[in-house]
């Protein structure tokens, strides 16, 4: 069963934007996964296609309305699991993304203004999930990161199986420097180990230079990935070595 994904927006149009090419737009076109683009202002009640309205007890901005988004949700409801993008949720993790990439596909609500009523997530099951700790001026931006990492991890969509799975965050460490052609460049050669031939040399190295990178660029990896043996953010196995 190929990946199903249906989006509800204020902006189908911004769909399947950049999902359309490289390999996504590739998959997309062989019927590895699917996508619809939902109008949610179709669902308003009213003449005027209403979906928000002032937020309860004062405040900036207007809030999206749960009865429009609910109805827009319930058009489409099946047992994908539903997520709403919004910076009040959980941040993105590798690990959901395997999940959501496992199964058969995703319905995913993109926020807007100030945000979704809270009975929304009070009367149906939706878990929100937030790009980091950024605002943005909508959902549609983070619903497109939200598919591409799933979809690429999709049967068949990348050229190599391996290619998702030894990179940043598969083992809880962020992944070791990359090199090519040519091997001296400004004056600067590629490691030596990297020439030398040497697996099991090549290999320590990298794993060095990926704890050596997370430890410096990510102390709240680095401080996860040294305690006790858990999985890692993707649900991949690690085990805790000694010298660390």
């Amino acid at each position: 069963m190929a990946f199903a994904a249906t989006v509800l927006t204020l902006y189908p149009e911004m769909f399947p934007g950049p999902l359309g090419h490289s390999l996504a737009g590739r998959a997309l076109r062989e019927g590895r996964w699917s996508l619809d683009a939902v109008q949610i202002r179709d669902f308003a009640a009213d003449k005027h296609r209403t979906v928000d309205g002032s937020p309860a007890g004062g405040g900036a901005g207007m809030v999206l309305r749960a009865d429009v988004v609910a109805a827009a949700l319930d058009s489409v409801a099946d047992e994908r699991p539903v997520l709403a993008m919004t910076p009040r949720g959980a941040p993105l993790t590798q690990r959901l993304v395997r999940d959501l990439a496992a199964g058969s596909g995703a319905i995913v609500l993109c926020g807007r203004f100030e945000g979704f009523d809270e009975r929304l997530f009070d009367a149906r099951a939706v878990e929100q999930v937030s790009m980091g700790d950024y605002v943005l001026s909508g959902g549609e931006l983070g619903a497109l990161v939200l598919l591409d990492a799933c979809i690429r991890l999709l049967p068949g969509v990348m050229g190599a199986a391996s290619s998702g799975v030894d990179e940043s965050f598969e083992t809880g460490l962020l992944e070791y420097p990359h090199y090519t052609r040519p091997e001296t460049w400004e004056g600067r050669r590629i490691p030596q180990v990297l020439r030398s031939g040497d697996h099991a040399k090549i290999a320590a190295w990298r794993q060095a230079r990926a704890v050596e990178d997370t430890r410096l660029r990510r102390p709240d990896l680095w401080e996860r990935h040294r305690g006790a043996p858990v999985q890692s953010p993707s649900g991949a196995r690690h085990e805790q070595r000694d010298d660390q």
